[in-house]
């Protein structure tokens, strides 16, 4: 008896168009991806990266695993179970955590972080970027490919233009002109995509702390307020990781620390809940603009 076995090319194609991966760190961000891709009718498997993911995220995505941070060969196998090949990969990792006593054991690597550090990485420099690049192709040798991360959460991006009711000072465009460049070239070296200006002064900028604990440092070093925070792409941004990303946290931080102005890089930044964060900096008496 012959038997002859087909496959399905196109209905496999289409049930693996119909699913997304999201690899999920901090924040509010995959809650947006999460939410733009259900709607898009995609089903959502994520995994989490443990110490960073927020675990109310399983309540928003159709399968959930939490995965420790140096280990991708298990979230490589956790997404292939589910024929995952399109992923999108956001939200915060707290690099502060990877200096912590006893880093070694629980961040104990697998041999494919073994793999990204000692052959995607050599001879190059171990900054984010290269680390990130690296990653995405290690993922890609599974068929895990990284798509760009804000492309279901677009109507989140910054827009040019002021973007509040709340209009900038006169003396907030010198500031911009003279932080921007600065700013960029910090993108550039992949120190931070941060800087805090006033009269053409820098008072703080972004390193491995994140942006927040950068404005609370801003306000300790200009008690008079009125300074400005702009947050920009690197010059090279890649869209698939490491989006620069503000929002209500940011606004309510400036408030609080004098910041007057946020300026930011439109359509390279996405502005996390827009709607609610550009009312609540116009009930602060915040200037949003996109540059």
């Amino acid at each position: 008896m012959n038997t002859s076995f087909t496959f399905d090319w196109d209905n496999s194609l289409n049930e693996t168009r119909g699913t997304l991966g999201l690899i999920a760190g901090e924040g509010r961000l995959p809650f947006l991806v999460a939410s733009g891709a259900r709607k898009a009718g995609l089903k959502v498997i994520c995994v989490g990266l443990v110490d960073n993911v927020e675990k109310s995220l399983a309540d928003e995505v159709d399968v959930f695993y939490r995965v420790a941070v140096a280990r991708p060969g298990s979230w490589i196998r956790k997404l292939r179970k589910h024929d995952v090949t399109r992923t999108i990969m956001v939200g915060r990792v707290a690099k502060s955590r990877l200096f912590t006593p006893w880093r070694i054991l629980k961040y104990l690597p697998d041999w494919r972080a073994i793999k990204i550090y000692y052959w995607w990485l050599r001879g190059q420099n171990k900054q984010n970027d290269s680390v990130l690049r690296a990653l995405a192709d290690e993922l890609a040798t599974k068929g895990i490919i990284l798509e760009n991360s804000a492309m279901y959460c677009e109507e989140h991006l910054a827009t040019a233009g002021l973007m509040t009711r709340h209009q900038p000072s006169s003396l907030v465009e010198g500031d911009i002109e003279f932080g921007w460049a600065i700013v960029k070239k910090l993108g550039e070296l992949d120190i931070g995509q941060a800087v805090a200006v006033k009269e053409k002064e820098v008072l703080a900028v972004e390193a491995i702390e994140g942006t927040a604990e950068m404005i609370e440092r801003a306000g300790q070093f200009c008690k008079s307020g009125g300074w400005t925070l702009i947050k920009v792409s690197k010059p090279n941004q890649d869209m698939r990781f490491d989006v620069p990303c503000v929002g209500p946290d940011t606004i309510k931080s400036l408030a609080k620390n004098g910041g007057k102005c946020l300026v930011v890089e439109a359509g390279k930044t996405i502005i996390i809940d827009k709607p609610e964060t550009i009312k609540l900096a116009d009930q602060l008496g915040i200037a949003i603009l996109g540059r």
